[in-house]
């Protein structure tokens, strides 16, 4: 996709404060869309994930990037905050809304890797539905009357895989499984309305928590390769910003209703790269190494 193919659209990206909502924010921006940009973590009042990363300042670099960015903090998890949320978003735009980007997350901390499911806190099990879930269901829901009044939109369920196979954490894998399956029920219900929706997953993500956590930099990030080989072919925030440009941009998006998609899978049909030019492609990568049988 070249030039401002979204100029002129308008975008709510949910949980766009880092990662891959922030990529996708820019990469819509880069495409010349308004971009709201929403999430708990704005200037001097951090979330409890405590990072440094805000909705500000992607907001900010959406703008930068050539499209119109929107900060406004949100806690999907509070129904009333969502609610006000769209109101302003029609109220300002028309009611315009031409594509939503469900990329709620919040469960890094609670997700404890290497335990059975009746070891691992149930609390923290169920607080991971309710960030991961149960805010995408009430952020769709309100969104959604304004792309069936338009008869026309585009939901995005972002998620970590594209199949049903268990992500080795019970509580995890139920949030991903979710979201695959939220996009394929909300397309049946939109069908008549031609509206979309769909579900999207990044291959190895390069973001910032994955950075730090390796203690390399988007500079320094091929010295982690030394510790985990198969970062080899991660992917910054970048190449699924691009993905769901490119998607956005798709006059025959509606074609793809209710299937689950992957940024290496979707690079195979569109012409977008990675911030450095590449095009990493988990997907042949896995199959390659025999990670999945």
């Amino acid at each position: 996709m070249t030039g401002k193919a979204l100029q002129g659209k308008v975008a709510v990206v949910a949980g766009g404060t880092r990662g891959a909502g922030r990529g996708i924010a820019i990469g819509l921006g880069e495409a010349g869309a308004t971009v709201y940009v929403t999430g708990r973590s704005v200037r001097g009042q951090p979330s409890d994930m405590a990072r440094p990363e805000t909705i500000e300042e992607t907001a900010e670099l959406v703008t930068e990037s050539g499209g119109v960015g929107i900060a406004v903090q949100v806690d999907h998890t509070r129904e009333a905050e969502v609610k006000a949320l769209f109101e302003r978003m029609s109220a300002e735009q028309n009611g315009q809304l031409d594509l939503l980007v469900n990329d709620i997350w919040g469960g890094d901390g609670l997700t404890v890797w290497g335990k059975t499911f009746w070891e691992h806190s149930l609390a923290d099990g169920l607080l991971i539905q309710q960030r991961a879930v149960h805010t995408h269901m009430i952020t769709s829901y309100y969104a959604a009357p304004l792309m069936v009044a338009q008869k026309k939109g585009l939901i995005i369920e972002i998620t970590d895989g594209i199949d049903y196979r268990y992500r080795e954490n019970l509580y995890y894998s139920l949030a991903k499984i979710s979201s695959i399956h939220l996009a394929e029920a909300m397309a049946a219900d939109l069908r008549p309305h031609g509206v979309t929706a769909i579900a999207l997953t990044p291959g190895f993500l390069r973001s910032e928590a994955m950075l730090d956590h390796f203690g390399v930099t988007e500079e320094t990030w091929r010295e982690a390769v030394q510790t985990e080989p198969h970062f080899i072919m991660a992917e910054t925030p970048a190449y699924i910003g691009r993905a769901v440009a490119a998607l956005a941009a798709d006059p025959a998006i509606f074609a793809k209703t209710g299937q689950a998609f992957s940024t290496w899978g979707l690079s195979d049909e569109y012409p977008f790269t990675d911030r450095d030019g590449n095009r990493p492609h988990w997907g042949n990568y896995a199959r390659e190494q025999g990670l999945y049988r």
